[in-house]
């Protein structure tokens, strides 16, 4: 039965009530439903489905649940685990089994024997639930072990010889041919690089990831690549090739190169099993072959230069021979810090076609994509042999219509081609690439045919989870803006910029997005991997580095708002994902992080070191004559962060029962707390810095006493006011603002915040044709003038955080902390705006949960969607007097100005009522 709570005004007294047609209601569906069958899906292990190579020693396993009618719960399941598949279905020789009475169907770890280096477990499940049905099997799933220590590797580590192998040179290629003789079972490749590879076998591209191996704290953290090349092999002759590039390990970020070594290196293992029991291990070692080839240079921030007359034909065939090939030297590198991914690798995903073909007013020829992206180019053009084609990068055109690149800074964002035939050649990049909307084409005679020229976004292989549509055009630019900046900075580490001589995993930027990332797409494991080189890169001290990986000097860490990302996501992650094993991965990083900021404290002020603040806060410009520009004392906002990333440890201290912690950071906590207060507050109750930062932090990280926070309020708006309804935020105040307005009752300040088209706001950038979120709110200046290019990105999701606000508040839909992850789900929308439709979708770790409200001619109407083994509590905004049917059926009649509260199982519902 579920139970109906009427949330009144202030001084009115709550009231309970009981609807019995409600539980008909339900009973009905659901016995109307149950001719369909109860069945499971998605089966994942550690958040991917059927992995190869993975070394957690516990996988997790989970599953979705369909089920028809409503108010369905797992009651238990049963899983059973086989090494091959053939035992599995018969439930015969079973490695593992657990049966159990429980309603968890994420996270179920392993609990069995001991798993064994490139060994696949087969494994399904089937799932009784609450009212008496029971599933069939599910189709069977695997997951398949790696190299779990460093003994299993028999390769040996190789480099060229070869005197151009310096950074900023030809990119090696390295080469070796063998037989095999018997007939092949399998074959894995498990192989890793110090730089970026692409490998073939017999001249077929291995696996559809790009950059490989990825960017980790490398001389900590390298991680290696499993294949299954079965299909690859030939009976007889083969060949394995492997070029090498000098990607994040020795070229150029920022201002430095060689940051992890000189030298490109390369580990290669193909294990090959036969039909007739027989193993054979082809790995890297002396009786290899290298040599240069067509990629003379491959940079990311430069982009790359390819001579076709350089070619080597057939290079990675068995048949091959050229007499230029020199022999590889070993080189001396450690095997003990390789590890698996816990995620996919970077990937291609859409393709974009021309959209217009510019001739600018310098003669210029340009090429319009339609929308700013992160990837490269895809040409297929015919020439001269000799011929060289030059492209070039831009995120947006100037003023007058030309191309514009000095925002790029020293990143030169160029491909050069050389054409090695009189025929159609197929060109795209291999270890380069660039943020880019517009392209400019150099060195082409003739007319171009822009069929032959695409641009392929290329990103983290996450999965998307959330989609979010409204009645207002601009906002759905603006969500698109939201998802496209994440795209395009999501590529293996959580970039700033994808475009300019940067590119760096700045943790300031993580820590604000991370809550509206979780919305968009699935990046428990994308986090989970670069909060683990966050943690390896921590100093000894405690103290965060700016950036992750670290490629910076060892002063550069210990910055309030940036160093946070240490708590403020392993916390985002469980509540989002339920994944309490990255509390327990991250503990001790985030506790050294908070004995960080208590050390550099003096009576618990943090008002020591340097800050970066508020990082692109609104400042009028050129200059300040006024006294408008919205500065936060970096010093308050320190204090903030303290006590909101103390808050966090002592969050997940209670989740992992770590009772002496909770006690010893409780009473911390309250001398932050008091601290501020005595430094930052008047006796009136202002603060030093009047900023909407400042209340923002304050009000959000529960700062002020009760009784003082209202007030406090009321001078937010009010300030808001005084800047005709803009906002004056920068980095870190800008994910609280419209979460402190709504919290304290001014949803119509937050939506006005929204909905403004004029700088600074959210929207003014789509008022400028924006396809990305920009790192500056005028980037663009209402005369079409540029703002300071030595930091100005198109391509910078930090602002996009309102996505959050959007998702959680604005359609309502949100977890709850007492059952995370989505198994218990908070629906509680805030009408507003004069939106008139909002349907938010999040694809959780359960099934589909949703949140459509529809509010027209005084009819508000909300259609609910809870997934199988989840409940929901929903909150129907101030019904007046109102009568609230439920999929069509009277449910309920109110009094009052009255927020209704329903607790709800799985199904979907349609609510609809008068609306004031």
């Amino acid at each position: 039965m579920r139970l109906i709570q009427l949330r009144t005004k202030p001084g009115n007294t709550e009231i309970m009530l009981r609807y019995i047609s409600l539980l008909i209601i339900g009973m009905l569906v659901s016995m109307s439903c149950y001719s369909q069958k109860l069945s499971l899906f998605a089966l994942t292990a550690e958040y991917q489905h059927n992995p190869v190579g993975i070394d957690i020693a516990k996988p997790r396993l989970s599953w979705k649940i369909i089920a028809p009618g409503t108010e369905v719960m797992q009651a238990g399941y049963e899983l059973r685990v086989a090494t091959d598949s053939l035992s599995l279905t018969k439930g015969k020789n079973l490695f593992w089994q657990q049966n159990l009475k429980s309603d968890q169907s994420v996270h179920i770890e392993y609990n069995g024997p001991a798993l064994v280096s490139s060994q696949r477990y087969y494994w399904q499940v089937k799932i009784r639930d609450n009212k008496g049905n029971s599933s069939a099997w599910s189709k069977p799933a695997f997951w398949e072990m790696g190299l779990l220590k460093a003994s299993d590797w028999q390769a040996r580590w190789i480099k060229s010889n070869l005197a151009a192998d310096t950074a900023d040179g030809p990119s090696p290629m390295f080469r070796r041919a063998f037989t095999v003789n018997k007939t092949l079972k399998s074959a894995r490749l498990y192989i890793t690089s110090q730089g970026v590879f692409e490998a073939y076998l017999n001249g077929h591209r291995v696996g559809n990831d790009y950059f490989a191996p990825g960017w980790t704290s490398y001389k900590k953290r390298l991680q290696y690549q499993t294949y299954d090349v079965t299909s690859l092999l030939d009976k007889g002759k083969n060949a394995a090739g492997v070029i090498v590039g000098d990607g994040w390990y020795r070229g150029h970020l920022d201002k430095w190169k060689n940051i992890w070594g000189k030298d490109l290196a390369l580990l290669f293992q193909l294990e090959l099993k036969y039909t007739d029991g027989t193993k054979e291990t082809i790995g890297s070692d002396e009786t290899w072959k290298s040599a240069t080839g067509p990629i003379l240079t491959s940079t990311f921030y430069n982009g790359e230069t390819y001579d076709s007359r350089l070619e080597k034909k057939g290079w990675n065939l068995g048949s091959y021979n050229d007499s230029s090939w020199q022999q590889v030297g070993i080189a001396d590198e450690a095997k003990t810090n390789l590890i698996a991914p816990e995620m996919p690798g970077v990937r291609k995903h859409e393709v974009f076609h021309v959209q217009k073909l510019i001739t600018t007013p310098k003669g210029e020829t340009v090429i319009d994509f339609g929308q700013n992206l992160v990837g490269w180019v895809v040409l297929n053009i015919k020439g001269k042999p000799g011929d060289e084609i030059r492209i070039y990068h831009a995120e947006v055109l100037d003023k007058t219509g030309n191309f514009y690149t000095t925002n790029l800074r020293h990143a030169k964002s160029e491909l050069r081609y050389i054409l090695g035939s009189n025929t159609v050649e197929h060109h795209e990049p291999h270890f380069t690439y660039q943020g880019f909307r517009y392209i400019k084409i150099e060195g082409y005679n003739g007319k171009l045919d822009t069929a032959g020229i695409t641009a392929v976004a290329m990103y983290s292989d996450m999965q998307p989870t959330g989609s979010l549509v409204t009645s207002n055009p601009m906002l759905n630019q603006l969500q698109h803006n939201i998802q496209w900046g994440q795209k395009g900075n999501f590529l293996d580490v959580p970039t700033d910029c994808p475009q300019r001589d940067e590119r760096l995993g700045w943790t300031g930027d993580a820590q604000a997005f991370s809550r509206t990332a979780e919305y968009n797409m699935n990046v428990a494991g994308f986090f989970s991997k670069w909060l683990k080189d966050l943690a390896a890169d921590q100093h000894e001290d405690g103290a965060v580095t700016w950036v992750v990986p670290d490629m910076m000097s060892k002063t550069s860490a210990g910055v309030a708002g940036w160093g946070d990302a240490a708590t403020i996501i392993p916390w985002s992650v469980y509540q989002a994902y339920g994944d309490q094993r990255i509390l327990d991965q991250q503990y001790g990083s985030m506790k050294a992080w908070v004995d960080f900021m208590q050390r550099k404290s003096v009576d618990n002020l943090w008002n020591t070191g340097t800050h970066f603040g508020d990082w692109c806060f609104y400042s009028p410009s050129p200059t300040d004559d006024g006294g408008k520009a919205a500065v936060t004392d970096k010093y308050l906002i320190a204090q903030t962060f303290y006590a909101h990333s103390t808050q966090l440890l002592i969050n997940a201290a209670t989740v992992l029962g770590k009772t002496e912690d909770v006690k010893t950071y409780s009473v911390l906590l309250e001398k932050i707390k008091d601290a501020f207060v005595k430094e930052y507050m008047t006796a009136n109750g202002r603060l030093v810095s009047g900023t909407q930062t400042a209340a923002a932090l304050a009000l959000s990280f529960d700062m002020l006493p009760v009784e003082r926070r209202d007030q406090l309020v009321k001078r937010l708006v009010q300030n808001i006011k005084d800047y005709g309804n803009h906002l004056t935020t920068g980095f870190l105040g800008t994910p609280y603002l419209c979460h402190v307005l709504s919290r304290f009752g001014y949803d119509d300040m937050a939506y006005t915040l929204l909905l403004q088209d004029t700088y600074p706001s959210w929207l003014y950038p789509v008022t400028k044709g924006a396809t990305t979120i920009w790192e500056r709110w005028d980037g663009i200046k209402a005369n079409g003038d540029m703002q300071d290019p030595s930091m100005n990105s198109f391509n910078h999701y930090s602002y996009g955080a309102i996505g959050d606000w959007m998702y959680r508040v604005m359609a309502g839909l949100n977890t709850d902390e007492t059952a995370t992850g989505y198994k218990k789900i908070r629906i509680a929308p805030h009408p507003g705006g004069n939106l008139t439709m909002v349907n938010a979708e999040l694809e959780t770790l359960y099934g589909k949960a949703g949140s459509k409200w529809q509010l027209q001619n005084g009819i508000f109407q909300l259609d609910v969607t809870v997934p199988p083994n989840t409940t929901a509590e929903v909150t129907l905004p101030k019904s007046a007097a109102a009568v609230i049917t439920l999929n069509n059926k009277p449910m309920a009649k109110t009094g009052g100005n009255s927020d209704v509260k329903v607790s709800l199982g799985s199904g979907t519902y349609h609510y609809r009522y008068n609306f004031q």
